[in-house]
Parts: C-alpha cells; structure tokens; sequence
C-alpha cells in the first residue's frame, strides 16, 4: 500500500527537473532569436532606422552581450537539466508526475507556438512598414527553426513516451541540430561584435580620443588664457586649476600620447591605436536617420565629412593635425 501511495505522489525531483527544463528552455529560445535578431541589425542595417557612426559605441552591443552571455549558460543548463528529466521519464512515471510531465510538455506546446505566431506578427508588421526584404526572411526562417524544433521535440515526447518504439535516430538528429544552431548562432555573435580581446581593443582606442579631446580643449584653454601656445604637452600642468594630463590606457607598455607643436597656431596630437575605427551604419532602435555630432561616446559623426570624422584612424600610430582658428576661439581679455 505505501509503495502504490508513493507511486502516486508528486516527486520533488521530478517537479523541479520538469521546471528547470521548462525556465532553460524558455531563456535558451528567448535569447538565441533575440541574439539573431540583433547581430542581423549589425550585419544588415536598416538606414531607415540607423545613422551613420564613425567609431566605437559599447552601449549598441550591449543587448548582444547579454544574450550571448545568456545563451552560453542557459542552453548547456538545459541540456543538463534534460539529461536526467528524461532519465526519470524513461523510469517511468505515474500518478500527479505523469500531471507534471503533460502540463509541462503542452506548455511548451503551446509556448512555442505563441513565441513563433507573435515574432511572425512583429515580423510582417515590420516588413510592410519598409523592412528589407532579406532581412524579413531571416528573421521568419530562424523564429521558425528554433520554436519549430522544439516543438517537434516535445511532441514526439508526448506521443511515444509509453511506446517502446526507438527514437533514436529521431532525437539524436533533433539534438544535434539543436547544438548546431548553438554554436552556429555563438560563433556568429562573436564573429559580428569581435572577441573579448577585439572588444577590449575597441574600448581602449574609444578612452584614446576622448583622452585626445581633453588634451585637445587644453590646449585651446591654454592659447585662450595666455595668448601664446605650448611648446610641449607638461606646459598643460596647472596644479592650482586642478588640470591633469590624461595618461595613456596601456602606459604599463609604454604607449604615450604625444603633443607636437608646429608653428603659428597649429599643433599635432598622437596615439598608438590598437585596432582600426569602426565605422558604418548603426541602428539605434530610432526612427529616422538623424545627423548627430557624436554619439555617447563622442567618437562618432552621422555623415562623412562632418567635424568629428577628423578623429579616424587605423592600427597604430597616428597623429591628428589641428589649427586653432583665432576668430573662433580669441584670448580672453585681461
């Protein structure tokens, strides 16, 4: 009698193993349309909804990070986690279990059929508004291909969970599919946002001109207060103002800016680059195409040929030549 009554009860396990497949699944599909979505933004921008940038932004990857963070996490957990969730199915289960096991699998029946109708619903809407055509049938095919396959999985589950018929060859294509369209959408996301070492180097050279910027209005400081132009960059020291010479990021190997006085009211600035300026379209989740100074940065134009493009550069040393124009920035009066 106590075993029949332990057959019937609920277990524990089985409950929370049913519930972690279920939360991993969910964040797992979540995140990979979401990462497809935003790396296709980079690969094939809208310049309906983007603007034209000359240099680095962090933020307009941040998005990408965390769902690439997440799914690098969250589909291993889920493939963990279904490992042994069907290892107790195989077992067998009985009583409120069996309740478990139904509800969760036609949740994620009816989850996969809401996350496929509403991104398709987005999708269209998005396309008879303007959207690329190309771009709409990525979309469209990856939705498809990743709540498709966990659809199919699932029910096949739910229909042959009693049978003894082998479905093998069934699951393990589904599941090296499954692991193909992982690493395919990681690879990727790395290959359009760069590796960490790519980001880091885009990150240094982005602190390198906001540095030269600061050194820059020093120096247009400087000529404003005294009327002539310093001969080298430790003129810019004042202690009594507070005004400190930015360093830089990598000084421990030996990089250095450098201020080269010219002649008259010309100067040049210089810095050892780690990587080329990325430039290009970049979507913003905005409306319309707008021309800004700079982003939040303060690295990027919206157009060629506006002021700030005059901070492009490639790997490596490169110095930047500016002249002070004295009708636009006079001496102050004494």
């Amino acid at each position: 009698m106590s075993e029949q009554v332990k057959k019937q009860s609920l277990s524990p396990k089985f409950f929370f193993l049913s519930l972690g497949v279920l939360v991993s699944l969910i964040v797992s599909v979540v995140s990979a349309i979401s990462l497809f979505f935003e790396t296709l933004k980079k690969v094939m921008p809208d310049v309906l909804n983007a603007a034209y940038y000359y240099g680095y932004d962090s933020y307009s990857y941040d998005k990408m990070r965390v769902m690439l963070a997440t799914l690098i996490i969250a589909f291993p957990l889920y493939l963990i986690l279904s490992y042994f969730w069907k290892k107790v199915v195989k077992k067998g289960v009985e009583g409120w279990n069996i309740v478990i096991f139904k509800w969760m699998i036609y949740l994620i029946l009816f989850l996969a059929i809401v996350v496929f109708a509403v991104d398709l619903i987005t999708l269209v809407n998005n396309f008879v508004s303007g959207e690329l055509t190309a771009r709409f049938l990525w979309k469209v095919l990856a939705t498809a291909l990743i709540a498709g396959l966990a659809w199919v999985y699932y029910y096949s589950i739910l229909r042959d969970f009693k049978k003894e018929k082998n479905k093998k060859i069934l699951f393990t294509s589904l599941f090296a599919l499954a692991v193909i369209l992982f690493l395919g959408s990681i690879f990727f996301g790395f290959k359009v946002m760069g590796s960490p070492a790519t980001q880091r180097a885009l990150r240094l050279d982005s602190r390198r001109v906001n540095d030269l910027q600061s050194v820059q209005w020093q120096v247009i400081n400087y000529w404003q207060q005294k009327s002539v132009m310093p001969q080298k960059l430790e003129d810019l020291k004042d202690p009594l103002s507070y005004s400190t010479l930015p360093v830089d990021p990598e000084f421990e190997k030996g990089k250095t800016y450098e201020y080269n006085f010219k002649e008259g009211l010309t100067f040049e600035l210089c810095a050892d680059f780690s990587a080329p300026m990325p430039k290009g379209w970049v979507e913003d989740g905005g409306g319309k195409v707008m021309p800004m100074f700079a982003d939040k940065m303060a690295t990027s134009v919206a157009y060629p040929g506006s002021s700030n493009e005059s901070w492009d550069h490639e790997a490596g040393k490169t110095c930047f030549e500016r002249t002070i124009d004295p009708e636009i920035y006079k001496p102050y009066e004494k």
